[in-house]
C-alpha cells in the first residue's frame, strides 16, 4: 500500500484523536493540526504524527500546513468564525489539489435554524461546495461523549438524574471512535463518497427514559429523566461559565431535539466501515469512571 499523507484539524480533540489513529494503524502520515504544544500533542507525536501548530483562523498557518497533503478532516469547535475558517481552509485544500476534505458538520445544520452554530455550520457547508473542493459533509446526532460533559454528566453522577430539556425527543448516541472510523475511510478511500452528506448515528434510537434506564443497569443503580424547562437548563449552563455563544446553539438545539431533528439510526457507519457503531451501553461501560461523582 501506498503511504498517503492526511491533515486532521481538531487533532486533540474527540474524533480527532481517534481518526489520527486509524490512519497510523494503516500505515499513512499523519500532520496534526494544534493549538498548542502540550501533553496531548506530544502523546500524538509518539505514536507517529507531525505536529503542526496553528489557528484556522490563520489563512497562512491553513495553507502552510495542507501543504503536500492527500486529504484534510476540518473541525471547529463550536464558537465565532467557522464560515471565515472554512473560506480559508477552502483556498488552501485548491491551492494543495486535495483529493477529499471530511468536513465535521452537524445535524441540526440548516439555513432557517434558530442556532448561530448550526446555520453557521450550514453556510459552511455551501462554502466547501461552492469551491469546488472534493468533499463530504458528516452530521452526527449528539456524540456518546455528550453524556460526559459536566453539565450533562454532574446531575447524573449528583443526583442520579438526567436534566435535559428534551421533551420526548429520541436519538441514537455516537461515539468519536466510531465517526472516527468513517472519517479514515472516507480519507483514504473516497471514491463514491465526494458531494455526499451522511447523517451519523448509533445502532439504536432511545429516548431519554431509555438512555436513563440504559445508565441504570451499567452503573447499578437508579437514574431517571427528569427534564428541566428552557429557562433552566440557560440557569444550570451559565454555571459552568460557558460563552453566550453556546449556550445560545444549546437552547435553540434542545427544541430541536423536542421536534425529533436529532432522531435516526445507523444506516452509514456500519455500510462503510463494515462495523457497526458501539450502543450506549457500550460506551458508559468503557466509560464509567466519568459517571462516578
Amino acid at each position: 500500500m501506498q503511504q498517503r499523507k492526511y491533515l486532521i484539524t481538531g487533532a486533540t480533540g474527540k474524533t480527532g484523536v481517534h481518526t489520527i489513529r486509524e490512519l497510523l494503524n494503516k500505515g499513512h502520515a499523519v500532520r496534526a493540526f494544534v493549538h498548542q504544544e502540550d501533553e496531548r500533542s506530544e502523546a500524538l507525536r509518539n505514536e507517529g504524527a507531525e505536529i503542526v501548530v496553528g489557528d484556522l483562523l490563520e489563512h497562512d498557518d491553513i495553507i502552510r500546513a495542507m501543504e503536500g497533503v492527500n486529504g484534510a478532516y476540518l473541525c471547529y469547535p463550536v464558537r465565532p468564525g467557522f464560515i471565515q475558517a472554512t473560506s480559508y481552509f477552502a483556498d488552501a485544500a485548491r491551492r494543495a489539489g486535495v483529493e477529499v476534505v471530511v468536513e465535521m458538520s452537524q445535524i441540526s445544520a440548516r439555513d432557517d435554524s434558530e442556532s448561530h452554530a448550526a446555520r453557521d455550520h450550514w453556510i459552511a457547508e455551501r462554502v466547501l461546495d461552492w469551491s469546488g473542493v472534493p468533499t463530504v459533509h458528516i452530521r452526527p446526532t449528539y456524540f456518546s461523549e455528550w453524556l460526559t460533559f459536566p453539565w450533562v454528566r454532574d446531575p447524573i453522577a449528583k443526583e442520579g438524574k438526567i436534566t435535559l430539556p428534551y421533551g420526548a425527543g429520541r436519538h441514537a448516541p455516537i461515539a468519536a471512535e466510531d465517526q472516527a472510523r468513517l472519517i479514515a475511510t472516507i480519507l483514504t478511500q473516497p471514491a463514491g463518497h465526494i458531494g455526499k452528506t451522511y447523517p451519523l448515528y448509533g445502532p439504536v434510537e432511545l429516548s431519554q427514559e431509555e438512555i436513563a434506564d440504559e445508565l441504570s443497569k451499567v452503573l447499578g443503580r437508579k437514574i431517571t429523566y427528569a427534564p428541566s424547562t428552557l429557562e433552566e437548563y440557560r440557569e444550570h449552563l451559565e454555571k459552568y461559565d460557558l460563552p453566550e455563544f453556546v449556550i445560545q446553539h444549546f437552547l435553540a438545539t434542545a427544541v430541536d431535539y423536542q421536534n425529533g431533528i436529532f432522531s435516526g439510526a445507523d444506516g452509514v457507519i456500519s455500510q462503510i466501515t463494515g462495523k457497526a457503531p458501539q450502543t450506549v451501553a457500550d460506551f458508559v461501560k468503557a466509560n464509567r469512571e466519568a459517571f462516578v461523582q
